[in-house]
């Protein structure tokens, strides 16, 4: 791949993570146990905590990954192995998490996807802002899970 196209893909991942933790981060500062419970009038706090758990967890690897690309693109020319490498990285980490969380409060349903429906589904109920944000966040780890999919393939083959 050429250095060119490596820095575009880089500087995409970028702006999909700055958008992503400005709207995970304003959610989570903005957002009380009880105000979530007061929602619906669910006593799930139990649920609703791991939720929050599980976005925060979300959180700090978006971070950590806005970080490490904002270095890549501080670098001229960028280290090849070393984009590759974290574009895997943000992959698995950040778009797989995404998708299928450590604690398991959600989860994809992959054939809804092919019938333009949401894919995520949870367990229980969540608040409705939960889910809502949830929604507009799908859309875009989605479209980024696309586009870094090839690096997921190629560090496979290359570290075979």
């Amino acid at each position: 791949m050429s250095n060119d196209s490596l820095h575009a893909h880089v500087k995409k991942v970028s702006v999909f993570l700055d958008d992503t933790l400005k709207e995970i981060s304003g959610y989570l500062n903005n957002c009380k146990l009880e105000d979530l419970m007061s929602e619906d009038g669910s006593r799930a706090s139990g649920y609703y905590m791991e939720l929050l758990k599980a976005l925060r967890r979300l959180e700090v690897f978006c971070d950590e990954a806005k970080d490490t690309v904002n270095g890549l693109l501080r670098e001229e020319p960028m280290r090849e192995t070393a984009a590759e490498r974290s574009l895997y990285g943000i992959h698995h980490q950040c778009i797989l998490g995404f998708f299928s969380p450590k604690n398991d409060v959600w989860y994809e349903n992959s054939r809804a996807s092919y019938s333009g429906r949401r894919s995520i589904t949870f367990h229980h109920q969540p608040p409705y802002s939960f889910l809502r944000l949830m929604e507009h966040l799908e859309m875009s780890f989605q479209q980024m899970r696309e586009e870094l999919s090839y690096y997921e393939t190629a560090y496979k083959k290359r570290m075979s």
